[in-house]
């Protein structure tokens, strides 16, 4: 069905070993699979207060993390990228040439029904179709 397929990690929730199983369900023979994280970006004000040093341990162990998780899958590329994680997920999508987004969502709380949620953001953006997976 698709040929290159994106999936979207966030490393705190345990929703990656499905969303990477619907992406090989979906994919076409000599696909690609990417796991994306996004390491988010401090915001300005608070980076001012924050050892640079331990900025920088975050994104190592955040990109360890990443490996790990996917290490034992074939045909699994992992890639970190660092911004805002919807907007850095659709701009990923974009210039990648991603034809299909495979995202997890958790039920979202009441802040979500007015913020919006990451899954719920890369579903009106997206420029391809997007699966979310649900709990």
């Amino acid at each position: 069905m698709y040929k290159k397929i994106l999936v979207p990690m966030a490393l705190e929730h345990d929703l990656s070993p499905n969303t990477l199983a619907i992406a090989r369900t979906l994919l076409d023979d000599g696909g690609e699979i990417i796991a994306l994280h996004v390491h988010e970006s401090l915001d300005g004000s608070v980076a001012a207060y924050v050892d640079p040093e331990a900025i920088a341990e975050g994104r190592t162990k955040a990109e360890a993390l990443l490996v790990s998780k996917t290490k034992d899958m074939a045909g699994v590329t992992a890639k970190l990228v660092e911004g805002h994680a919807s907007r850095s997920i659709i701009d990923f999508a974009t210039s990648s040439g991603i034809d299909c987004i495979v995202i997890g969502s958790h039920r979202p709380g009441l802040s979500d029904y007015f913020l919006g949620s990451t899954a719920s953001r890369v579903v009106r953006h997206a420029p391809c179709a997007v699966h979310v997976y649900r709990e």
